[in-house]
């Protein structure tokens, strides 16, 4: 974290970046709340895992978004009951706008990771996707996690980037970023007016505050007290060829991106997983990865803590209901 920057300041930042980027932020990362994002979100949880998931009553999602990992997990009767959390009203506002699309009840807070206004031991599950390196105090947001986790409950969250996979990511970044001029040619693209997005870009470098190796997530889940700590990595072919199409597609205009182009690079990006899956994730070791994933328990024999139920007292969450 710049030295500059306090945690205050970063939260502000995250919270107006992903208020920009809520509107287009599923057709961007190419989320899907269909059969092909449902069998997406339960091989990622096997992965963290090491298993197949288990039944959950209740979750508590971390910086939700848009709904991706929730809302597929509803969908496929993993979860019973969802609450999602995020501090960006605008992600917030479209993950209501997908449940009510796909007939699916939620309950959504906008809450902050490190202070979490819910009752010691109030879920058997707490989860997150690509959330983790925006979290300012890492530290407390996980002594916060295990509190609310009920005794034997767990935590997954997956898609943090690695340090060491991090940088070989930007190999494929600084490519793409060469051809653009090329590639927009020739899908006769007009290049994106940069003025627009002005605030959104120079907000993209501060919105990221940690990349990680693979000893400190353990670390940090073990210094809050969790159990059977899990650390995995997935994707590196598709990381690849994804880093390669988003560069390309930020560089011209949305409109002016063809359908093909972006079937094409949804498509590659489905084959190169299944690659990374079956060959590659099985043998090398987590840090060479661009993701990492995190799973671990809560002791089931720890008791709740004898408190108000409410860290330093805070107040309710704002609850909204699909």
């Amino acid at each position: 974290m710049p030295p500059a920057l306090t945690a205050e300041v970063i939260r502000d930042v995250n919270t107006r970046y992903h208020d920009v980027a809520a509107e287009h932020y599923d057709a961007k990362w190419g989320i899907d709340f269909g059969e092909v994002g449902r069998a997406q979100v339960l091989a990622k949880m096997g992965k963290a895992l090491g298993h197949a998931p288990d039944r959950y009553a209740r979750a508590l999602e971390i910086g939700a978004g848009t709904g991706y990992f929730s809302l597929n997990l509803l969908g496929a009767g993993i979860v019973g009951e969802a609450v999602c959390s995020d501090i960006s009203p605008g992600m917030l506002g479209a993950l209501n706008d997908n449940a009510r699309r796909l007939g699916l009840r939620v309950q959504s807070a906008l809450v902050d990771a490190e202070r979490l206004p819910f009752a010691d031991a109030s879920f058997e599950l707490v989860l997150g996707h690509a959330v983790l390196h925006h979290i300012p105090d890492l530290t407390g947001a996980f002594a916060e996690f295990e509190r609310v986790l009920s005794p034997g409950g767990t935590v997954v969250f997956a898609g943090e980037p690695s340090r060491y996979g991090d940088r070989l990511a930007g190999v494929p970044k600084r490519a793409a970023a060469a051809l653009a001029p090329l590639w927009r040619r020739a899908i006769r693209a007009r290049g994106i007016d940069r003025g627009e997005h002005e605030e959104t870009h120079a907000l993209e470098g501060v919105v990221d505050v940690h990349s990680f190796a693979p000893a400190e997530l353990s670390r940090a889940a073990e210094q809050a007290g969790l159990r059977e700590v899990r650390v995995t990595g997935e994707e590196l072919f598709a990381n690849w060829f994804g880093w390669i199409s988003r560069t390309l597609e930020a560089s011209a205009e949305p409109d002016d991106v063809p359908w093909s182009w972006r079937q094409y690079a949804h498509r590659g990006y489905l084959l190169l997983q299944q690659l990374d899956r079956g060959l590659l994730e099985p043998r090398l070791p987590a840090a060479i990865f661009y993701n990492l994933m995190i799973s671990a328990r809560k002791d089931p024999a720890r008791s709740p803590r004898a408190a108000s139920g409410r860290r330093g007292g805070a107040p309710g969450p704002r609850l909204e209901r699909t």
